[in-house]
């Protein structure tokens, strides 16, 4: 019987987990739920392939564990949505991009099948920028995602990106909670354009295995959630060593849940001047004050920090990202799988330039381009090495601030969510949306978004905490200190609607 206190779509995690340990809901109930809303959504275009009967066959087999008094992890029976990044067996998977039509993975990326072993339920999978590459959903094959704190029409908001699609779902109520990746800011910051909390491990923490790369020195995979409590708890599924990916961390797993709620008093928190940009908004500046208050009542001390070479880390991520883009998107070429060229060619080269060019869409040639020419005889040690330099002074700048602080404290983006098209016919102006969250990435570090407030445009500002390499316990604390400072309650219009 549900307990109708709470609405099915508005449980969390840990709300989902509780209701369907005391019986008041079953995972079929709870599931069917979400996927009714998910049918009440589709006009934001969140999920790329929705698998209700996956679903619901998965509800079913929770249902029937619990029955049986089976031992259960904390997310068993809740319904969650994947990026579709990462492959899933028996389900398409095309990280939103043409090349990749068709494509059926016979294989289980690590993340999705911890997740899967810890029985969480598989709703669908959710949209994103065309390989990752994009700052507001708006490249993938499958067109644009809406934000559902924005209006209808053509006006609508851009949810973030490239994990806009996964953020989307959470924040309108279709999912309770989504796997996002990040490279360069990419479930930071559509959490803080959708009022969630978005958390990007430590490189390596989370296997990187059956996800569909972009840049491989820099993706992370990472939990999309509405509290800090569910990002714990959804990161401790996730994450794991997997012997199938060299770069993943033989390193134990702590209790992240234990860790959210140990507080901050006596924790030193670092306010580095370089993120003070100008032409910063007044209520990015204020929200950030605002941040750096509420730490300080409840006992961090703050400290002013340096990190001088911040002011190069657009530049570097930019050169470094498309150069390993180049790399890794080489093997589209028609022959194996996905999308080939129905043009009349005359030789195999010919295929291959048509296929890739229907295939890959315009920011995808684009940062392809980029990274060839940087990688290119000539000026790989112009461009290429000198960026892998800088990003090493730039990973230098951080381990000397974590000598003196114990967490750093910064806006996520530099504004709240804009409008369609606003920014789509300059890419250096979209590109400019992370730069916050590149210099964290370059370095591997984990970061977290939390929402921190609303702006004067009645839309959510995202707070975001760095810390300590392989330290997520921390900046999981910090960012629950921010969480039940600020109060933040703030529901899309969307929602409300729905609820009458």
């Amino acid at each position: 019987m549900i307990d109708m206190t709470t609405r099915p779509t508005d449980f969390t995690i840990a709300g989902a987990a509780e209701a369907l340990a005391k019986g008041d809901i079953s995972s079929r109930e709870l599931t069917r739920a979400h996927l009714d809303a998910m049918a009440a959504t589709r006009s934001l275009n969140a999920f790329v392939v929705e698998t209700p009967e996956i679903a619901l066959a998965r509800a079913d087999e929770a249902d029937a564990r619990r029955v049986r008094g089976e031992a259960l992890g904390p997310m068993d029976g809740v319904p969650v949505a994947i990026k579709d990044l990462f492959c899933t067996e028996g389900v398409a998977t095309t990280a939103s991009s043409k090349i990749l039509d068709g494509f059926v993975p016979p294989y289980e990326s690590t993340v999705s099948a911890n997740l899967k072993a810890a029985g969480a339920v598989m709703l669908g999978k959710t949209s994103m920028d065309e390989f990752a590459m994009g700052s507001a959903n708006i490249t993938a094959a499958t067109g644009p995602v809406r934000n559902p704190w924005g209006p209808e029409g053509d006006a609508f908001l851009v949810p973030g990106g490239s994990s806009g699609g996964s953020a989307a779902a959470v924040a309108a109520r279709s999912a309770i909670a989504a796997t996002g990746s990040d490279t360069g800011g990419s479930i930071r910051q559509p959490a803080a354009y959708c009022g969630l909390v978005g958390l990007k491990p430590t490189y390596g923490r989370c296997s990187r295995w059956g996800m569909i790369a972009f840049a491989s020195s820099l993706d992370q995979a990472g939990p999309i959630t509405r509290t800090v409590e569910d990002a714990a708890i959804m990161l401790g599924t996730m994450a794991g060593h997997d012997p199938k990916d060299s770069t993943s961390a033989d390193i134990a797993v702590p209790d992240f849940r234990a860790a959210v709620n140990r507080g901050v008093k006596g924790l030193k928190i670092g306010i580095p001047k370089e993120y003070r940009v100008d032409g910063m908004p007044a209520e990015i500046e204020k929200l950030w004050a605002d941040g750096v208050a509420m730490l300080k009542a409840a006992g961090a001390e703050i400290v002013d920090i340096s990190l001088p070479h911040t002011k190069y880390a657009l530049a570097t991520y930019y050169i470094v990202a498309p150069a390993e883009a180049s790399s890794n998107l080489a093997r589209y070429d028609g022959v194996r799988y996905g999308h080939r060229t129905k043009a009349n060619v005359s030789s195999l080269a010919e295929m291959y330039e048509k296929t890739r060019a229907e295939g890959f869409g315009r920011e995808v040639k684009r940062r392809i381009m980029i990274g060839t020419y940087v990688l290119s005889a000539g000026y790989y040690d112009a461009y290429y090495l000198k960026a892998q330099q800088v990003r090493t002074r730039i990973a230098a700048d951080f381990a000397a601030a974590f000598d003196q602080v114990d967490a750093i404290l910064a806006p996520t983006a530099p504004s709240a969510a804009f409008r369609f098209g606003e920014k789509m016919d300059d890419p250096v102006q979209m590109y400019l949306t992370d730069v916050f969250t590149v210099p964290a990435s370059l370095a591997g570090l984990p970061a977290i978004s939390v929402p921190g407030g609303i702006g004067e445009s009645g839309l959510p500002l995202g707070l975001q905490v760095i810390g300590r390499s392989f330290d997520e316990e921390t900046v999981l604390a910090v960012g629950r200190a921010i969480e039940e400072a600020s109060g933040f309650d703030g529901v899309p219009a969307m929602v409300r609607e729905m609820r009458g």
